[in-house]
C-alpha cells in the first residue's frame, strides 16, 4: 500500500517479556481510490485481545479486520461508519465465540482513529488507548472502560493510585462479550494541525510508560523509532503484557515528505 503525502506512519507489536502468545493486533489503511480516500480517510486501529489460549488472538485480529473492511465498504459518512462497523465486528467476534466452544467468552479491546479533511474521528470500547502529542503537550484522547476509571470519576482514587490498584485490568466493557456493546464516538470530528502526533497503544505499554515520557519519546523520535523505543522501555521495565504501539504523526507545514519507513517482522500494514 503506497501512503498519500502528508503523514508518517509506523506500528509494533511485541509479546513482551512474560506472555508466551501476543493477543495483540494493529492495522493501519487508506483507500488507493480517491473518491474513498476523501470520505474515509486514514484509519489507524489497535486491539488488545483476551480469553485465554488462542482467543484473544483471534478477536484482536478479527477486531481489526472486520473494522477495517465494514469501515471502507460503507457508503454513509466517516463517524457513523466507524461506528457501525464496530458493531459490526463485535457481532461477529461474539458469533465466532458462540461457534467455537474453545473461544468461549473472548473478547478484545478496540481503538481506532480516522483522519479524513482535516479533522480527527475515533472509536473506543475497553482499555486500549489514543493519545495526542501536540505542541508540547500530551493529551489522552479516549476514556478506559474500566473499574478503576470509574472509581477515578467517583472520585474514591486518583488517576496515580489507579496506575497501581490491583483491579487496574478489569475491563468494563469489551467487543465480543455479548451480542451488543456500547461503542464511545466523539460527538464532532476534532480539528488537526500540522504537526500533531497521535499514539494508539494496548495497556502493555501506559502501565508501564508514564505520559510523560510517552510524549518525550513521540516528540523527539521519527514514528517507527518511537514504536522501537516506547516498546524496549516497557521490556525494560518488566513487560508484563503484549505491547502495541501505532504512531500517526501529520508532517510539519514546509517539512518534506520522509523516506519509506522499511517494513520489518513486527510492522502489520494492511495490504
Amino acid at each position: 500500500m503506497k501512503l498519500r503525502p502528508g503523514v508518517e506512519i509506523a506500528g509494533l507489536t511485541d509479546v513482551g517479556c512474560q506472555r508466551e502468545n501476543n493477543e495483540d493486533s494493529y492495522g493501519y489503511w487508506e483507500s488507493e481510490d480517491d473518491a474513498v480516500f476523501a470520505r474515509l480517510g486514514r484509519l489507524a486501529i489497535v486491539a488488545d485481545g483476551m480469553g485465554g489460549h488462542s482467543a484473544g488472538e483471534v478477536a484482536s485480529r478479527l477486531a481489526v479486520d472486520v473494522v477495517t473492511r465494514a469501515y471502507y465498504e460503507d457508503g454513509g459518512d466517516a463517524r457513523s461508519a466507524l461506528e457501525k462497523a464496530f458493531h459490526e465486528a463485535n457481532r461477529e467476534i461474539h458469533k465466532a465465540a458462540e461457534n467455537d466452544a474453545s473461544k468461549n467468552g473472548m473478547g478484545t479491546t478496540c481503538t481506532a482513529l480516522v483522519l479524513q479533511n482535516g479533522t480527527a474521528i475515533s472509536a473506543h470500547v475497553g482499555d486500549s488507548r489514543l493519545y495526542l502529542v501536540r505542541e508540547g503537550s500530551i493529551y489522552l484522547m479516549t476514556e478506559d472502560h474500566s473499574a478503576v476509571m470509574e472509581m477515578v470519576k467517583a472520585g474514591l482514587i486518583t488517576l496515580e493510585q489507579a496506575r497501581h490498584h490491583p483491579e487496574k485490568n478489569v475491563i468494563l466493557r469489551a467487543m465480543g462479550s455479548h451480542p451488543e456493546v456500547e461503542v464511545t464516538t466523539w460527538q464532532e470530528p476534532f480539528p488537526v494541525k500540522a504537526g500533531d502526533r497521535f499514539l494508539l497503544c494496548s495497556d502493555g505499554l501506559y502501565d508501564l510508560v508514564e505520559d510523560e515520557e510517552i510524549k518525550r519519546i513521540v516528540m523527539l523520535s521519527a514514528p517507527q523509532t518511537a514504536c522501537e523505543s516506547l516498546i524496549a522501555l516497557a521490556k525494560e521495565r518488566g513487560g508484563h503484557d503484549n505491547i502495541t504501539v501505532g504512531v500517526v504523526s501529520l508532517k510539519p507545514e514546509g517539512e518534506a515528505d520522509p523516506r519509506p519507513v522499511p517494513e520489518t517482522r513486527q510492522s502489520e500494514v494492511f495490504q
